[in-house]
């Protein structure tokens, strides 16, 4: 029976939705993730009767068909890319983007993976890494006993030298921002990276706060743009939505056995 079939892609479609709801959760607290959702389509259709079918030798025409459909199908989890809300942390390289773009940071094979988790420290040579100890571009190394590190909206980056006659504040790099033309195409790699795929479109380098690229801003994070409420609510509609589909299942393995018995 084809409706055993058809309700089992409904099954495994519901799965799949959430196992991305589950994702979403676990990173409730992950610094600048990004929640997914997931897609459906409906799957091929058979036409016992195709609309617009001739239904007589006068060319009367059917109004209507019979298309018996073949189920779903996922067809993607897009990332929703919004803006998180912001946490002050006090620690100064904690760096968040208010606004497009990402933070871009070398790998140890050259490549360059992007983020907007900016949770930023120094290595033992002064340079600005991220939790896995790649720099972030440009590459900035704050001198050593360097004092009153500031990042301004722009990504400048300024210290107090050390026997410096005055206490002025030297700009000793720009950190950069990183935008595409379609951000949901990033592709996801861990680490809170993601890397450029053709789907993205190639990466744009610019400065932070001009021509459309958002502003730095020190001594806080982005935090995962992920509503609790609306996961658990889409959790139990995918629960119900699965259940609805198991029940089906029952229903036709049912019909099939009465329908078996009465041919016996």
């Amino acid at each position: 029976m084809q409706a055993l079939h058809t309700a089992a892609t409904g099954m495994a479609a519901q799965e799949l939705n959430v196992q991305v709801i589950s994702n979403n959760i676990a990173n409730l607290r992950t610094t600048g993730y990004k929640k997914q959702t997931a897609s459906f389509q409906d799957l091929i259709y058979q036409h016992i009767r195709r609309i617009g079918a001739q239904s007589s030798e006068q060319g009367t025409i059917l109004p209507v068909g019979i298309d018996i459909g073949g189920g779903v199908q996922t067809v993607g989890t897009p990332r929703m890319m919004t803006q998180g809300t912001l946490s002050q942390t006090g620690n100064d390289l904690d760096l968040a983007i208010t606004g497009e773009g990402f933070f871009k940071i070398q790998m140890p094979d050259g490549t360059f993976q992007y983020t907007r988790d900016g949770t930023f420290q120094m290595d033992n040579t002064g340079r600005i890494v991220n939790a896995q100890g790649n720099p972030v571009q440009p590459t900035i190394t704050i001198p050593q006993n360097a004092s009153g590190l500031t990042v301004n909206a722009q990504g400048q980056v300024s210290v107090i030298l050390p026997g410096a006659s005055t206490i002025t504040s030297t700009i000793i790099g720009q950190i950069g921002l990183t935008r595409f033309v379609n951000k949901a195409g990033l592709q996801p790699v861990g680490n809170n990276l993601f890397i450029d795929t053709p789907a993205s479109g190639p990466p744009q380098d610019g400065l932070a706060n001009l021509l459309g690229y958002g502003a730095i801003t020190q001594g806080s994070l982005e935090q995962a743009n992920v509503d609790v409420v609306s996961e658990m609510s889409d959790l139990i509609a995918a629960q119900r939505a699965y259940e609805m589909n198991a029940k089906v299942i029952t229903a036709a393995d049912q019909m099939m056995q009465s329908t078996t018995a009465l041919f016996r």
